[in-house]
């Protein structure tokens, strides 16, 4: 034979993204929103992002080199990101040091202690911060605009009252709240433009933000008469978009991605009108992360010629 065949195991289609070129356009899509968190925030709010970023950065660093003794995977940007995520899920007035813990838990505990990149069964940001939130939730709770102190529009609508922002600050993001999650407008063009690059698909946001909105109003959330509220104050914008979407901890098949944003914005609605937190777009992601098996496999593509999958076959239960 002149031609000779490689043959090769799977994956035999690849992608044109790399890890690294993913991180670094969400990356990209993520750096206006902090601009913006920081000039409304103030310089404090930058210290946090910067510490962050770092203790993700040495962490996965020290972990591969003194703990696991294998290359090092900094390069591929994904600590970065992690940082990055937490800090913005993170008001400016976090002391460092809580904010380097959270970051040392969301990379050693959360994604090296499962297997590192692609192996983790949550999002490690919003674990940490789930984590620090029962560990320090007045230093997670306390918000700070221009050196003064008030509830978040969240907070508000929780009590019932109109949350006292105006049509521009709401959209721009001059209010309280954490650093990433502020400015709507910045989030919504930063996920565009992941979409329009392929790197994420809209299903999930697109799913998740409005059936929150919808549920928070038919559950009477602040009175059900701020849907728009619901959308662009909190971190909706910046869950349903930078982290519910995450490759790892989010379905496969279409239909799966579909129930579990439908499940996301359900646990977020209920949460944030009958929950003890203003908020509850974390708790929601992570509990639907841990959902995600049980979705991929009833919605997973049946192979042709397949038998039919029986679950108490799968998994050994006895029925």
């Amino acid at each position: 034979m002149s031609t000779k065949l490689t043959v090769s195991t799977s994956p035999h289609v690849h992608s044109e993204f790399s890890t690294r070129n993913i991180m670094g356009m969400v990356i990209f899509s993520l750096v206006p929103a902090g601009i913006m968190g920081v000039y409304f925030l103030g310089f404090r709010a930058l210290a946090v992002i910067a510490a962050c970023i770092i203790a993700c950065v040495l962490s996965e660093c020290l972990w591969n080199k003194f703990v696991m003794h294998r290359k090092n995977t900094i390069g591929d940007f994904s600590a970065v990101v992690t940082g990055l995520l937490l800090a913005y899920n993170l008001p400016p007035t976090i002391p460092i040091w809580m904010a380097v813990c959270g970051s040392v838990f969301a990379i050693i505990i959360v994604k090296q202690f499962y297997g590192g990149i692609g192996c983790n069964i949550v999002n490690p940001a919003l674990a940490a911060r789930a984590m620090m939130l029962i560990s320090w939730p007045t230093a997670m709770t306390t918000w700070t605009v221009q050196g003064i102190s008030g509830a978040t529009p969240l907070a508000a609508m929780k009590a019932g009252t109109m949350p006292n922002v105006s049509w521009w600050n709401l959209i721009t993001g001059d209010m309280g709240g954490c650093i990433g999650e502020t400015s709507a407008v910045l989030l919504i063009i930063g996920g565009a433009y992941l979409v329009w690059e392929g790197v994420i698909s809209a299903r999930i946001p697109l799913t998740y933000i409005l059936t929150t909105a919808i549920l928070s109003a038919l559950f009477n959330h602040g009175g059900g008469m701020f849907p728009v509220h619901e959308i662009f104050t909190g971190g909706l914008l910046l869950g349903a978009i930078f982290m519910a979407t995450d490759y790892t901890t989010s379905p496969m098949s279409e239909k799966g991605q579909y129930i579990y944003a439908f499940g996301c914005a359900l646990l977020t609605a209920l949460i944030r009108t009958f929950g003890g937190y203003p908020e509850g777009v974390s708790f929601s992601i992570l509990i639907m992360n841990v959902a995600v098996p049980l979705i991929d496999m009833y919605t997973e593509p049946k192979t042709l010629g397949a038998p039919k999958s029986n679950f108490f076959k799968r998994t050994g239960a006895k029925s």
